[in-house]
């Protein structure tokens, strides 16, 4: 009987454990439309970014802002997990927020 437990248990502890990183089992799927500050970017930033970046040097309360600090942003928010200089601090963004952020760079930084 012990046996029987043991081999139920080995497979159902193989089963459950998921290899794949969530970076794989993630939605990556392109971005057909244009991406804007408004419609698209700014929920990201007001979700992740503003609790710390508010008021003063390194804010990201508004469009400008945000766009003005464009390449620094993609820097921080594509850098790999356990480098201190990682944002959104203690966490990351999704795949498909990276994906709307970098899309609305090389889509013009259009606001509206």
């Amino acid at each position: 009987m012990k046996k029987y437990i043991y081999i139920i248990s080995s497979a159902v502890l193989m089963v459950a454990c998921e290899s794949r990183t969530y970076e794989e089992i993630s939605d990556t799927t392109p971005i057909a439309e244009t991406v804007t500050y408004n419609k698209d970017v700014k929920a990201i930033i007001d979700a992740n970014c503003v609790s710390c970046h508010s008021p003063g040097a390194q804010a990201l309360t508004n469009y400008t802002q945000v766009k003005n600090n464009i390449d620094n942003i993609i820097d921080r928010i594509t850098r790999s997990n356990g480098d201190p200089l990682k944002m959104p601090q203690g966490g990351s963004l999704s795949p498909s927020q990276i994906n709307i952020i970098t899309k609305w760079k090389a889509d013009g930084l259009t606001e509206n």
